[in-house]
């Protein structure tokens, strides 16, 4: 439970990172939230799957960083695929 929540607020600093380095894509600090918190978590599952024991959970010093680079990274990449959708959209 506790490197969800790790992951949950990582991607949501993720999030709101890729938003500020990409300007592009920046949605505004709620919605680049909201994006990093469901990446954060789906990017964590994503990467649990891919390879397994990664992600195993626990409050060591490994588990909490593998959490929190799952998670910022997810929150980071699914930001930048919203917004790319939503530049091809405005189209």
């Amino acid at each position: 439970m506790e490197s969800l929540i790790i992951q949950l607020l990582s991607g949501a600093i993720g999030g709101n990172v890729a938003g500020k380095v990409m300007p592009k894509f920046d949605l505004g600090m709620l919605w680049n939230s909201v994006a990093g918190v469901v990446g954060g978590g789906l990017g964590a599952q994503i990467i649990g799957a891919i390879v397994p024991g990664l992600l195993s959970g626990g409050l060591n010093v490994s588990g909490i960083v593998s959490s929190i680079a799952a998670g910022g990274a997810g929150g980071g990449v699914l930001l930048a695929l919203v917004g790319v959708i939503r530049g091809m959209m405005q189209k």
